[in-house]
């Protein structure tokens, strides 16, 4: 073929019969035509281990078992049950996805990857993972894990920083999808790129011996698999420090609460509740400092983001009443077992276990 990366013979077959043998059975949305579950599934998969989605997937059906029910809850409902698996812009497209699906689609999910790319959070490669796993739809997916796999196997060595390397190689993945194949055959094949890509295809110390098609793979007959992806980008993290006031009161009938805020809707944890934060150690001090409330240090916490590594300060502020919160028209006093139903950024939730447990 004319791209100057010619395809292996065989590949499409060798990979659904591997996947039906040895690949990933037991995973609870696999098996699954339901446009729902696989979406749902592939949305929470997004930059997040298979490990930590097995925690989340199961409480989220409990808790909106189709696409109408998710659609009508409450945000706030959402982000709680979301808390935890970071990348909030996820949690918020999928619940706007929802209504858009109950209001403008009856419910029902588009069946092509086409039409389902319209949707908002759904990009390319998760369209397509819908289309093929619930219609059978002869369209490739070509996700992070999946980009790993193709470019070692055609030894492709263009930029993936580049747009037209990125396009490139999307076509080539169409070129290697199965000829004629069935639903099933989409389903499987669909899975075995992914499973290729989580267990054997790693990103460092491969499994090439026993990878099903290493005798066509091209990144393995050069000697060095792992060079592949080629992506000279690399992505620039800016270090922070933030102050968290972490102020805890208890009333008049001995209920103990602590004041949250609702973030911005855009930027870090965007609508999720936090503590008031501050850019600088000055500022978060001396308003604590001018009320004459004590302030206790707690023990920093680094939290890594994908384009910035914050250092996190809590600061403990114990206040005699319920009064001299700090911006009473974007925050309140939520109780403390009342925390549960909050969307609270990972670190803020670890941060009041703590206390929770210690006091």
């Amino acid at each position: 073929m004319s791209s100057g990366f010619p395809l292996p013979t065989g590949f499409a077959r060798s990979l659904v019969d591997w996947q039906r043998h040895s690949g990933r059975h037991g995973l609870p949305w696999q098996g699954s035509r339901d446009p729902y579950r696989v979406w749902l599934s592939e949305v929470m998969l997004q930059q997040t281990q298979v490990s930590t989605v097995l925690n989340y997937f199961p409480r989220f059906l409990a808790r909106f078992p189709d696409v109408n029910v998710l659609a009508a809850a409450p945000q706030d409902d959402v982000m709680a049950l979301w808390s935890g698996l970071g990348y909030y812009s996820r949690a918020r497209n999928l619940h706007r996805c929802a209504q858009i699906v109950s209001t403008e689609h009856g419910g029902v999910f588009p069946d092509t990857a086409l039409a389902l790319q319209a949707l908002p959070g759904i990009g390319a490669s998760t369209a397509a993972a819908i289309a093929a796993f619930c219609h059978g739809e002869r369209v490739s997916i070509l996700d992070g894990n999946v980009r790993r796999v193709l470019t070692r196997l055609l030894a492709f060595d263009e930029d993936l920083a580049l747009a037209s390397a990125q396009k490139r190689l999307w076509g080539l993945a169409q070129a290697l999808l199965p000829e004629q194949p069935t639903g099933d055959d989409m389903a499987a094949y669909t899975q075995g790129l992914m499973d290729l890509g989580a267990t054997l295809c790693t990103r460092s110390r491969p499994a090439c011996e026993r990878c099903p098609v290493h005798a066509t793979c091209q990144g393995f007959a050069s000697g060095q698999p792992t060079r592949f992806p080629v992506k000279t980008r690399t992505l620039k993290r800016r270090h922070e420090s933030w102050w968290l006031a972490i102020l805890v009161s208890r009333s008049d009938d001995g209920v103990r609460r602590v004041w949250l805020e609702r973030r911005p809707s855009r930027g870090i944890w965007a609508d999720l509740y936090c503590p008031p934060v501050w850019g600088n150690e000055l500022d978060a001090r001396s308003q604590w400092a001018a009320a004459r409330l004590v302030v206790q240090d707690l023990e920093p916490v680094s939290h890594s983001l994908t384009h910035r590594e914050l250092r996190l300060h809590p600061l403990l502020v114990d206040t005699p009443d319920l009064a001299g919160a700090p911006n009473p028209e974007v925050g309140q006093w939520v109780r403390w077992e009342d925390l549960s139903t909050l969307g609270l950024p990972a670190p803020v939730r670890s941060m009041l276990d703590a206390l929770q447990q210690g006091q």
